[in-house]
């Protein structure tokens, strides 16, 4: 179990962002959750190197991989670390707020792990977009740096 004192910090690290999809925490209906990069189930320790700030969402399906398939090249590739790497270097989003756009290996791999951007189930109308477009329209989406680096 993860102390209180090390949530706190892994929040206040990660600015309240989802660390892989980059929504602030203050526009969900739950409360982030403390992802393993490394998961316990097969070695990761509570070290807070080793700790990601999650929505829940990202948290269930990054579950306990730590690699994932690039589209392009079907290859697999280690998923993005947060504590290793910058999310801009390997993410940009689209022009209108409502997609994140891989530019990496790593960042192809980790949509589709993760599925950031609710493709497989894809629906013009479906939540992720409605939640993204109505961020967007209150200026909430894209969060803080990222706004500057739209495709």
């Amino acid at each position: 179990m993860v102390p209180d004192r090390t949530r706190q910090f892994i929040r206040q690290r990660a600015k309240y962002l989802c660390e892989y999809w980059h929504s602030p925490e203050y526009l969900s209906p739950d409360r982030f959750t403390i992802d393993h990069l490394m998961p316990k189930s097969i070695g990761g320790s509570d070290d807070s190197e080793n700790l990601a700030l999650a929505c829940r969402r990202c948290n269930e399906r990054h579950y306990n991989f730590t690699k994932g398939i690039d589209q392009e090249t079907q290859q697999e590739c280690l998923l993005f670390n947060p504590r290793q790497q910058q999310w801009s270097e390997h993410f940009i989003w689209t022009a209108d707020g409502l997609n994140i756009v891989p530019k990496t290996p790593i960042g192809r791999a980790t949509c589709n792990r993760l599925d950031l951007n609710n493709d497989e189930r894809y629906d013009e109308e479906d939540s992720i977009r409605r939640s993204r477009r109505f961020w967007v329209e209150g200026g909430c989406q894209p969060p803080g740096e990222d706004a500057r680096q739209l495709e």
